[in-house]
Formats: structure tokens, C-alpha cells, sequence
């Protein structure tokens, strides 16, 4: 059995609501934030940054990201940091998970990284990943709410590849046991649904 653990980025969506308010040729994911070590990059590359510092604290050792093969400049940052880019005309999370998995199944646990999360420390990715075991889920909880990345281990392999649609894996955390990570970092909570959202401020 595989050791080794794969990151899992989602940058397949849409964005309608941030569209709605910056404009239809917005792209979220491209958006300029300043990340909390103060450095103003692009959305994405702070997602790909920080999963960057776990990869060298040997806590990732490979990383796919599922985006639409539209989405140019989301490809080259991806490729720009080393992950290998899985293209899908839909931007449903069970599809992404689906074919992310299906690309890379023999892991023994899967980070399920949301591309649209920028504030997220390094040191808790490596914790949640740190307490993931073969038919575990780990979750990071903070301020008492569940919040991203999710690991899976191993044991969810099959039922990743299953998902479907827009429904991600939340429903699998009934089939498995959940280990809940507490951490002190709202960056857990804080996706970047409109332009509002891009400063950080918990």
C-alpha cells in the first residue's frame, strides 16, 4: 500500500457570485489578495503557496488540480507549482473529486483543497493530514465549525471516485469515522465568495 499523500485542488468553478458583483469576466481564483504573510499574489497562488510549504514539510507529496481547459492563466499557475492539471468541462465538486482521485488512486489519502481558500496556515494542513488514518476523515474545526481542507484515507478511495454532480464529500463522513483537528486559524472558514471577501479580516 501507497504511503504517500495527494493534494486535491478545486478550481473548476464557476464563481457565479462573485461574478454577479465584479463583473462577468472576473475570475475569483485570479483575484489579487494579500496573503497573511502580507505579499499580495493572486487567490490561487496563495492556495498553491501554502500547499507548496507542506509539500516541504513532507506532509504532500503530489498535488492535482481539476480545473476547465478555458481557464488558461488558472493552468499555468497550476503547472507553475508543480501540480499535475486534469481538465473537466464541468465545475461540480463531486466531479472534480471524482476525476482527481480516478487520475491519482493509489495514495493513501487524499486532501481535498478548495481553490477559493487563501488564508489558510501551512501548519494546519499539516495537522489535519498529520491525523488522517486509513478509514478516517479529518476535518480542521474552528470557532466549533468543521471547515477545509478535508483528508480522506485510503478507505474512501472508491466512493471518491463515485461522487457526481455538485455535491462534494461531505455526505461520506457519515461512512467513515471523522477526527476533528482543532485549530486556531479561521483561514478554515473563509472562502472567497465576492470581492468583499478578498481582505481578510477575522
Amino acid at each position: 500500500m501507497s504511503t504517500t499523500l495527494c493534494a486535491v485542488v478545486l478550481a473548476a468553478g464557476q464563481g457565479s457570485r462573485y461574478r454577479a458583483v465584479a463583473g462577468a469576466d472576473q475570475d475569483k481564483l485570479l483575484a489579487p489578495c494579500v496573503g497573511r504573510d502580507g505579499i499580495v499574489r493572486p487567490v490561487l497562488e496563495q492556495v498553491l503557496l501554502n500547499l507548496q510549504a507542506a509539500v516541504e514539510k513532507g506532509a504532500v507529496d503530489n498535488c492535482v488540480l481539476l480545473t476547465r481547459p478555458e481557464r488558461l492563466e488558472v493552468i499555468e499557475l497550476g503547472l507553475r507549482y508543480g501540480c499535475q492539471v486534469e481538465l473537466l468541462a464541468s465545475g461540480g465538486m463531486g466531479d472534480s473529486i471524482a476525476a482527481a482521485v480516478t487520475a491519482q488512486p493509489d495514495h493513501r489519502g487524499w486532501l481535498v483543497v478548495l481553490g477559493d481558500m487563501p488564508f489558510i496556515l501551512p501548519d494546519t494542513l499539516v495537522r489535519v493530514i498529520g491525523s488522517l488514518e486509513e478509514g478516517s476523515v479529518s476535518v480542521p474545526v474552528s470557532a466549533g465549525e468543521y471547515g477545509h481542507p478535508v483528508a480522506f484515507g485510503r478507505q474512501f478511495c472508491l466512493p471518491l471516485m463515485a461522487l457526481a454532480g455538485e455535491r462534494g464529500a461531505r455526505r461520506l463522513f457519515q461512512a467513515g469515522r471523522v477526527r476533528e483537528v482543532p485549530v486556531d486559524d479561521p483561514g478554515v472558514l473563509w472562502d472567497v465568495d465576492t470581492p468583499a471577501s478578498l481582505v481578510f479580516t477575522p
